[in-house]
């Protein structure tokens, strides 16, 4: 119960320390999992739809990752009050086979901190004959 409780008050002091900002983004589902996917298939994208639930525009300046194995593209223009914008996260499994979580952290105008989407799944390699 505990645990829970200052769950909830570190969730309510972030929210309102972003909506303070002037700047509040969401994300529906900011995790995604591809499951098992084969090494030798190649790259696998996931596309994350942020939205602007504030009251003023606002730009998607940067993403940055968490290891070169992922990529990403963004919506340059500026997203306004209740759109969406799109960050596209690509995923290269080649030579990492088991268990990944990698992460795309999210810079928009108007934001002192980056918002985190991740992506997780495991790479299972071909199998030696």
């Amino acid at each position: 119960m505990q645990r829970f409780v200052w769950a909830l008050i570190f969730t309510l002091l972030l929210g309102c320390r972003l909506f303070a900002q002037g700047v509040l983004v969401t994300c529906p589902k900011s995790v995604h999992d591809f499951g098992v996917i084969k090494e030798k298939a190649g790259k696998v994208t996931h596309v994350f739809q942020i939205k602007n639930a504030g009251k003023s525009p606002f730009a998607i300046i940067e993403v940055t990752t968490s290891c070169g194995c992922t990529a990403t593209k963004w919506t340059k223009q500026p997203i306004a009050p209740g759109k969406t914008g799109d960050v596209s996260v690509t995923f290269d499994p080649e030579g990492r086979p088991g268990k990944f979580v990698k992460s795309a952290t999210v810079f928009c105008t108007g934001m002192k901190r980056g918002y985190q989407l991740r992506i997780r799944g495991t790479v299972e390699s071909e199998e030696k004959k």
